[in-house]
């Protein structure tokens, strides 16, 4: 017998909002939304992480 485990929901943390606006900004939300992350190619991820890096670098230099 296999009984489905239910997933627990995180709350989104800044860093997750920051990966769901930018794969919106790429036109890329309604294919995660439709098929998860999982489904996203790895060019599109190193996107989203590259943007997502310049954005965080950015902002700590700001506050210095």
């Amino acid at each position: 017998m296999s009984e489905k485990r239910k997933k627990k929901i995180k709350p989104l943390t800044e860093k997750d909002l920051m990966k769901i606006e930018i794969a919106r900004e790429l036109g890329l939300w309604e294919q995660i939304e439709k098929h998860g992350w999982e489904s996203m190619s790895n060019a599109a991820c190193g996107r989203i992480g590259g943007i997502m890096s310049k954005r965080l670098k950015e902002r700590k230099q700001g506050e210095e």
